[in-house]
């Protein structure tokens, strides 16, 4: 199901030209109505008139998190406090929260690409969504909530945490529809597996999951053991929050950027060139709609490839890849990059581990050190000691072979690994202690 078809499958040539006219309009905006974008254009030598094509956007400035923690709190707004009628922020966890508010408008433009999204899942005004985002600062779960309620979907506004009453809403109300953090999906499959639930006779149909980087091996294990079609959806608080991108239900080949109303670039996290179609870049966003906070070339740190293709869905918009990990998650051991998205892709091949796992990351003398505690199953960690020595050593081969890092293996007992209700915390870097 297509929500607006018009847009969404609009041909390149007519998209592109409302993407120019609706970038110059920002762009002089943002000139005019916010001191640090106009110190910012003055000092690379632009004005708004010199964006005269598409191919202009390189030309101005990158802004970076730092820019937004710099004009703490309300500093890169655009429109009066009054016009403003909510305000969400991140979670602050390194440093001053981001902080981005939201015309009338601007909610009603965030609903529509969620709309657009729980319709890219095949969700219809017939199904219920249970929403165990977190409500508050987090834009996740108001976000999701208006967009499902336009939709005309029926709500169950559940929030993060109480997981044994999420399992019992699950049982007793019957939604069709979940969305949370995949992490957070796995937990509630095992909580509930061990309350002695078949949580794969849930009339869940689809999951709608994000806010953390997975694995096509995770939406495996999700997939099977909640009896689901597990689809991808991507924002970030700084853009609008969850719906700039969401996997359609017939294709689940990469996430649909809703172009309409972000720019979306590509590009080498060193130098800041663009890369090309299909290669790994940062994605870069433009908000080209957005009243009350729109952004110019916002570098997110999360890594991923762009493909220009129409889907065999009847979209036109670009589609980006699943998340690969974000530039300043990258850990280098030893001069090895590694990401922790590509350490789970390896575990979740072997059968008998757990979708639970941390990575604690240790210097030795000059040296730096990895180790990965992994859980593994009860039917595995009853094995004799011998079995599951075998098991480490090949995974350390693995890991070696596949990432060129070695690292020391550790297998633990079943839910020995902390949850998270959240997003998940997968990395321990004692090298910044």
């Amino acid at each position: 199901m297509i929500f607006s078809e018009e847009i969404e499958t609009l041909p390149r040539e007519a998209l592109e030209a409302l993407q120019l006219k609706r970038l110059q309009q920002t762009v002089s905006r943002v000139y005019y109505t916010v001191d640090f974008y106009k110190k910012a254009f003055d000092t690379a030598g632009i004005k708004p008139d010199n964006i005269k094509s598409l191919a202009d956007l390189k030309k101005l400035p990158f802004t970076t998190k730092t820019d937004l923690r710099d004009n703490y709190p309300f500093g890169l707004f655009s429109v009066p406090m009054s016009h403003i009628v909510r305000i969400h922020a991140s979670s602050g966890t390194t440093g001053k929260p981001t902080v981005v508010g939201y015309t009338k408008r601007d909610i009603d433009i965030w609903s529509t690409v969620i709309a657009r999204s729980l319709a890219a899942a095949g969700l219809t005004s017939n199904d219920m969504l249970h929403n165990a985002y977190g409500y508050g600062l987090f834009t996740g779960g108001l976000g999701a909530h208006y967009g499902a309620e336009k939709l005309g979907i029926s709500v169950i506004p559940m929030s993060g945490g109480n997981t044994k009453k999420q399992i019992m809403i699950l049982q007793d109300f019957g939604p069709t529809a979940i969305c949370c953090t995949p992490s957070y999906a796995l937990y509630l499959a095992e909580q509930g597996e061990g309350m002695g639930i078949d949580m794969r006779a849930l009339k869940l149909r689809v999951g709608i999951f994000g806010a953390e980087p997975w694995s096509e091996e995770m939406r495996i294990q999700i997939e099977d053991r909640l009896n689901i079609s597990a689809l991808n959806i991507y924002g970030l608080s700084e853009i609008i929050g969850p719906g700039v991108s969401m996997e359609c239900i017939e294709g689940r080949n990469g996430l649909h950027v809703f172009e309409d109303h972000f720019l979306v670039e590509a590009i080498d996290p060193v130098s800041g060139e663009p890369v090309l179609p299909g290669e790994t870049g940062e994605l870069v966003f433009t908000t080209i709609t957005k009243e009350a906070f729109p952004l110019i070339r916002y570098r997110t740190r999360d890594l991923s490839r762009l493909f220009l293709e129409p889907c065999r869905c009847g979209r036109t918009h670009t589609r980006m890849d699943r998340l690969s990990g974000r530039s300043d998650d990258m850990l280098i051991i030893r001069g090895v990059n590694v990401f922790p998205s590509q350490i789970e892709s390896v575990l979740l091949t072997i059968e008998g581990l757990e979708p639970h796992y941390e990575l604690i990351v240790d210097r030795e003398g000059s040296l730096d050190t990895l180790e990965i505690r992994v859980e593994v199953g009860e039917k595995l960690f009853s094995d004799e000691v011998r079995t599951l020595q075998n098991i480490e050593r090949n995974i350390t081969k693995d890991i070696k072979d596949y990432l060129g890092v070695t690292a020391k293996v550790k297998l633990v007992g079943p839910k020995t690994l902390k949850r998270f209700e959240g997003k998940s915390q997968r990395v321990i870097d004692n090298r910044k202690i």
